[in-house]
């Protein structure tokens, strides 16, 4: 089980790389993998939902509210966000980024890991909260770094990424009023320093592996399972990847296969 205080940490090191590559930008309305979504979108995204996080935790009544006056919206209401920010300019952009997700991170050490938090799905743990912050900073860092051609060395907060992945095994197949199978998966990773990371139970028929990269690649729908080194064995397991879903919010509609890649 992770520590908090790792996690806190984590999150202050995902969120740091991902400001040096932001530093690196100079169009900031390049266009990224996510159809009809700019550099300056996918920056947007993270600095209003890590404003929506902090509230969930401040004013669970609030946050509910406000919650349900955007899923009105429908499933587009990413978008709308999106096109609600994009008239801001640059520098009050990152400012908004950095100054919500120091925030977070104060009140995310301040906070009983295991205290139960809104979000616009099932509530979570303040623990929880904190992996699907990780989860997105990572997964919308990697749409950047697809925009501006760069490849980012993978890392061991990737783990928390994966561990995600397998926690919304069921998530993924009730999101598409599928039914969740009554079957264990177990998943074997070969983390970014050679050592294995593992879900599940050994002997389960249902199986998935290889590198913890493309696993997580495949969970954020940043990569489609075809451009992965990853394997199945089991009807399920290939069906979970096809479909799996480690965020919150309406189906993804995932990434068309470009031909094996790495990221």
């Amino acid at each position: 089980m992770t520590e908090p205080a790792n996690l806190w940490d984590d999150l202050a090191a995902e969120t740091a790389d991902l400001d040096a590559l932001l530093a690196s930008v100079t169009d900031w309305d390049r266009p990224t993998p996510a159809i009809g979504w700019s550099i300056r979108d996918q920056v947007s995204h993270l600095a209003y939902f890590d404003e929506a996080a902090a509230l969930a935790i401040a004013d669970p009544a609030r946050f509910r509210a406000e919650a349900a006056e955007l899923v009105e919206l429908g499933p587009r209401f990413p978008d709308v966000i999106a096109e609600r920010h994009r008239a801001m300019p640059i520098p009050e952009l990152l400012n908004w980024f950095r100054l919500v997700r120091t925030d977070l991170l104060v009140r995310f050490r301040a906070t009983d890991p295991k205290k139960r938090v809104p979000w616009y799905g099932p509530d979570m743990s303040a623990l929880s909260s904190a992996t699907a912050r990780l989860m997105e900073t990572w997964a919308h860092g990697q749409d950047v770094a697809d925009a501006l051609g760069v490849t980012r060395p993978p890392t061991a907060r990737l783990r928390h990424v994966a561990h995600l992945g397998v926690r919304t095994f069921g998530f993924s197949f009730g999101l598409r009023g599928k039914p969740v199978p009554d079957t264990d998966v177990f998943v074997e990773l070969t983390a970014p320093d050679g050592d294995r990371w593992t879900w599940g139970d050994p002997g389960a028929t249902e199986r998935v592996h290889g590198p913890a990269l493309d696993f997580c690649l495949v969970v954020t729908q940043r990569r489609h399972r075809a451009d992965t080194a990853l394997t199945t064995t089991g009807s399920v397991a290939a069906e979970w990847l096809t479909i799996a879903q480690a965020f919150a919010g309406a189906p993804g509609p995932g990434r068309e296969p470009v031909g094996r890649r790495t990221a």
